[in-house]
């Protein structure tokens, strides 16, 4: 590793000469630069020396834009990026956001998406919930572009799901109800339906409100008349009905039985536990009174 590091220095030190050349003004000092920071970046890489590594190719891509090689610069952000990853997400973050203005700028907008998605990954890990949900927005914007529909519709869930657990269930709503609606039309997507209802009738159900969740069951059926065949359906209904009777006992029941079935994920459960929350509440205030 020390051989890596000591070529990956040597190879630095030629480039930042190449710089300090009086002939610099000229394009190909800045080209042939960018040639020996990468080079070097890739030493550090064999070496183990992330940091280092990611430094040079931030210093490689710098030496792109000076000849306005946008393109290259960019993917030697993302290479710093892959670098960041191992020591600090915050480097990492940072270099795929510059190789995201990049790309958008030049209009390769799946590029940029894909690298806007995947800094929404790296805030998701951090628990960061309210940035992985603006950069899931984002990416599903520059993958509307491009017509890219499956990965527009992955991304809006994403967005959908971070806004559910800040609880704007409006805004999870509305957005789970447009995936249903856009897939219907779609034999590779309409299997899915069902599940974006379920979703979307979670966040109603959170939002307490009996006559909205009842309305919300009917608007489904109107959507897609299979949905009342469904065991997702039946669920919501049995929720909907344990919620207008007020009985924690029959909600936790039903959710048992659907659970023992399909198994539910935490996003789901967690929801729940929020209805069950405020069941029981209200079932506690009740008891006062009386």
């Amino acid at each position: 590793m020390a051989d890596h590091i000591a070529r990956g220095q040597e190879l630095a030190k030629k480039a930042e000469n190449k710089l300090r050349c009086c002939c610099a003004l000229f394009g190909s000092n800045y080209e042939d630069a960018a040639e020996l920071f990468h080079k070097s970046a890739n030493s550090f890489k064999l070496g183990k020396s992330w940091d280092k590594a990611g430094s040079v190719f931030i210093k490689s891509s710098k030496c792109h834009m000076k000849i306005d090689n946008k393109h290259d610069a960019a993917n030697a952000y993302v290479d710093a990026a892959r670098c960041y990853k191992k020591t600090s997400t915050k480097g990492a973050i940072s270099c795929l956001d510059q190789a995201v203005t990049i790309f958008t700028e030049i209009g390769r907008h799946i590029l940029a998406a894909k690298y806007c998605k995947e800094i929404g990954e790296l805030y998701e890990l951090n628990q960061d919930i309210e940035h992985a949900k603006s950069y899931f927005e984002r990416a599903a914007e520059l993958f509307e572009l491009e017509n890219a529909t499956t990965s527009v519709i992955q991304c809006k869930q994403k967005v959908a799901q971070f806004s559910a657990q800040l609880q704007q269930y409006k805004k999870a709503i509305k957005i789970y109800e447009d995936i249903a609606q856009q897939s219907l039309n779609n034999n590779l997507l309409k299997y899915g339906v069902r599940g974006h209802l379920l979703n979307s009738g979670l966040c109603q159900l959170c939002q307490g409100d009996i006559v909205a969740i009842t309305k919300t069951l009917e608007n489904y059926q109107d959507l897609d008349p299979t949905f009342s065949r469904t065991r997702e359906y039946k669920f919501l209904a049995d929720l909907a009905a344990s919620i207008d009777e007020e009985d924690v006992a029959n909600f936790t029941r039903v959710v048992k039985e659907f659970d023992s079935i399909t198994p539910l994920d935490s996003w789901k459960s967690t929801l729940l536990s929020r209805v069950k929350d405020d069941l029981k509440e209200k079932e506690m205030e009740e008891d006062d009174l009386t």
